[in-house]
């Protein structure tokens, strides 16, 4: 999970395409999210990232570190909102919430729609499989010279990485949800899932039909290892208030604290270490 790794610079075409047709509106400012007290974060209900539970209560390394970054900010209530990945840049745009917290990858097309903070974490990929691993998968370059189909969801980047890698949209089966994945592989609608190997974790524990593919190999993009930067996300006319997160977030991330939250939801030290190698700046540049 160290090694370094440059984004992706093709479109992220499909994305852009959901999120194009809608304008922008008006975001809350800083002073008056602070005079209402209460800011709206949205999350995508995706362990570990972001998602709420039974309970009601939202939960992940993204909400953890928001509830803390927002208490350092005078902001006491959060107002948390569930929607699927690929209705959150549409979402901000449309002034539906005020944040985003479910660790979006940073990437230069989505920074176009969106401002994203400083990195808050950093993850690596991963390849969810039927039992046994009947079809011997182990890379997302096994898609691009078979006949098998691999599934991703709605919105992810892993788009763009499998169309890099070689791979034609005619054998990727799109989901709308992570809860999707498990049906989608042991059924045979697609003889993989491709996403981070976080999530490809959390989903082989609820259930005995799937596994995370032994000996994953990362993919390798431009010569070098593909990795990714989350942050919190934001829409374009709310600079002040990404900037007061990423100033708060960067006093966090020295606590013992972050670290803690990281590791809780099965990061690892090298992706806390790893989270800071990159700047926004640089990833929204490519």
């Amino acid at each position: 999970m160290l090694p370094k790794r440059n984004r992706l610079t093709a479109a992220l075409a499909f994305g852009v395409a959901l999120c194009a047709p809608l304008a922008a509106s008006q975001a809350a400012s800083l002073e008056e999210i602070k005079q209402r007290g209460q800011i709206r974060i949205a999350v995508a209900n995706e362990i570990p990232y972001g998602y709420v539970d039974m309970s009601g209560e939202a939960k992940g390394a993204g909400p953890d570190v928001a509830r803390q970054v927002m208490k350092q900010l005078g902001i006491d209530k959060i107002e948390w909102i569930t929607t699927s990945f690929s209705s959150l840049i549409p979402g901000l745009r449309a002034d539906h919430f005020d944040m985003v917290a479910a660790e979006m990858a940073v990437l230069p097309e989505r920074c176009k729609q969106v401002l994203f903070s400083e990195p808050n974490t950093s993850y690596g990929e991963g390849l969810l499989v039927a039992k046994d691993n009947p079809h011997d998968l182990h890379a997302y370059q096994d898609f691009a010279g078979s006949d098998q189909k691999i599934a991703i969801m709605a919105g992810a980047d892993q788009l763009e990485m499998l169309q890099a890698l070689g791979v034609p949209e005619s054998r990727m089966v799109t989901i709308s949800n992570n809860a999707d994945a498990i049906s989608t592989v042991s059924t045979g609608r697609a003889a993989a899932y491709a996403a981070t190997s976080l999530t490809v974790s959390e989903l082989a524990k609820q259930s005995e039909r799937v596994e995370a593919a032994s000996d994953f190999t990362d993919p390798v993009i431009n010569g070098e290892p593909v990795r990714s930067w989350g942050a919190f996300t934001f829409s374009l006319d709310s600079q002040e208030l990404r900037d007061a997160v990423s100033e708060e977030l960067a006093k966090f991330k020295q606590t013992d604290d972050w670290k803690q939250i990281l590791t809780t939801y099965g990061f690892s030290e090298a992706d806390a270490s790893e989270s800071t190698s990159r700047d926004t700046e640089k990833l929204c540049a490519g």
